[in-house]
């Protein structure tokens, strides 16, 4: 006679994103919960996919994406399957890492999973200024989460780092949900911060940027988004800023969304252009220039900050005219 021997799979639960996960995959970079039976928003597996990722496959494309699924595979790391803004499905490669998982989990997968929801994602930093986020968007190396920690050197509050999930309340004003606490810094922006790095966690393949834990400075609360600042680098010598305005401010939302190329398979081209037109009507957005060649995060959040406290002038003296 064969015993059957039982096999249980411990889960993890957490908060992230506004959303709650239950997870066979262990994630790092989460505060694990305790499970008090709510809702779960989104469930997390482990399974073998590497039968349907062969049917599915197409040479030359990592992505296959239909309505609501998303699937793709980064070698040596695992094969990822995203459905219905609720399920992720990790099909580990043989010696692959958890660090390594884990940063494509809460990455594309968690993109995937706000898109399929009709949340909005942007791809960027947000931080808490006062009583609104501000969200830090531009092409990767632009410099925006050094430029986050520059404001929360200066006490204000992050509310995410990487994915900012943005919806719409009753009234049509763009809000935006806290992520998680945590940013990724490259080792030249934590000396030049002073942080230590030998008691943070490298981020997997690239051995100088690092995962920052910042539990003190995470603001937990949704927020209303005040406005963007789209930060460039280029090979001028000085600092710029300037309003993006027009058509410019679509073409802004859209290049700054969490993986756009996305937003069309799934079907949500009309959906992505109602949600950011919405979203541009209630705040302004800005183009911020810096020079490539030097640090100057302190100076940028300082023109940040003076923006802002002036466009809330400007707004109280039109309120009470």
């Amino acid at each position: 006679m064969f015993i059957l021997e039982e096999i249980t799979v411990r889960l993890s639960f957490y908060k992230a994103f506004g959303l709650t996960i239950s997870s066979e995959v262990k994630i790092r970079g989460l505060r694990e919960l305790s499970f008090d039976h709510n809702k779960i928003d989104v469930t997390i597996r482990k399974e073998d996919l590497n039968n349907l990722w062969l049917c599915r496959f197409e040479e030359n494309k990592h992505f296959y994406i239909k309505k609501d699924i998303i699937m793709f595979e980064i070698p040596n790391v695992a094969i990822f399957l995203i459905k219905n803004g609720s399920e992720i499905y990790v099909s580990p490669h043989e010696f692959s890492k958890q660090d390594k998982i884990c940063l494509y989990i809460l990455g594309t997968c968690m993109g995937a999973i706000l898109m399929q929801r009709f949340v909005f994602p942007l791809h960027g930093s947000a931080i808490a200024i006062g009583e609104k986020a501000y969200a830090i968007v531009g092409e990767s190396g632009a410099g925006k989460s050094t430029l986050a920690s520059a404001l929360l050197k200066k006490d204000y509050k992050l509310l995410s780092d990487d994915v900012i999930p943005i919806t719409l309340n009753e009234s049509g004003v763009p809000i935006v949900t806290p992520a998680y606490p945590q940013q990724k810094l490259w080792l030249e922006s934590l000396n030049q911060f002073g942080i230590e790095s030998s008691k943070l966690r490298p981020i997997i393949d690239r051995e100088a940027k690092f995962a920052v834990p910042v539990e003190s400075q995470f603001a937990s609360n949704t927020m209303p988004l005040g406005g963007v600042f789209e930060l460039i680098k280029t090979d001028y010598g000085s600092i710029e800023l300037q309003p993006i305005n027009n058509l410019l401010r679509f073409q802004t939302m859209f290049t700054h969304t969490y993986r756009p190329f996305f937003v069309n398979p799934l079907g949500l081209m009309e959906w992505h252009f109602t949600t950011s037109s919405k979203i541009i009507n209630h705040i302004k957005l800005f183009q911020l220039r810096r020079p490539q060649d030097e640090f100057t995060a302190h100076e940028l959040a300082d023109l940040i900050l003076s923006t802002i406290k002036k466009e809330a002038i400007v707004h109280e003296s039109y309120s009470n005219a």
